[in-house]
């Protein structure tokens, strides 16, 4: 399987989950490291396009190209499972805790969620501290512009 991620063109080799772990987001907490991945080049550029001010188009980004292994098994979240407020704004606490304790008890390496921007649409979420989380690997990494459409009046 395939999924996508979009980042800063320096930050295009890091799977490390650093940005993730300093940031915090709406799956993991501030100190908890984690990849955000989604199943489209489309998902990723409109999970950039939400979380990026109107009037400011995105510079210097790549795409990469993430390799799961199909023999790799995926935790997968459905919606029906989710608490009430997991697609809130701001994030709610309770998606976090999700995320974090499937880092922190590390059963799987891969954590399949439904993307609270596009419905019917899934997420990625990849634990850089899980044991086979070397066998993910980077298949292609490229310069990536935003069309300015979706950003600039």
């Amino acid at each position: 399987m395939i999924v996508f991620r979009l980042s800063k063109s320096m930050y295009a080799n890091d799977l490390s989950g650093r940005g993730a772990e300093k940031a915090g987001g709406r799956w993991n907490s501030k100190g908890t490291a984690m990849v955000y991945t989604s199943e489209s080049r489309a998902l990723c550029t409109t999970e950039i396009a939400v979380h990026t001010p109107l009037g400011i188009l995105p510079l210097d980004y790549a795409i990469i190209a993430i390799e799961i292994p199909k023999t790799m098994a995926i935790q997968e979240l459905e919606i029906d499972v989710l608490p009430e407020d997991w697609k809130s704004l701001p994030h709610s606490h309770s998606t976090q805790e999700i995320g974090d304790s499937f880092v922190t008890t590390e059963k799987f390496a891969v954590l399949r969620v439904p993307s609270a921007v596009v419905q019917g649409e899934y997420n990625y979420l990849l634990n850089p501290s899980h044991k086979d989380f070397k066998k993910i690997k980077v298949k292609l990494i490229e310069p990536f512009d935003f069309d300015e459409r979706l950003f600039i009046k």
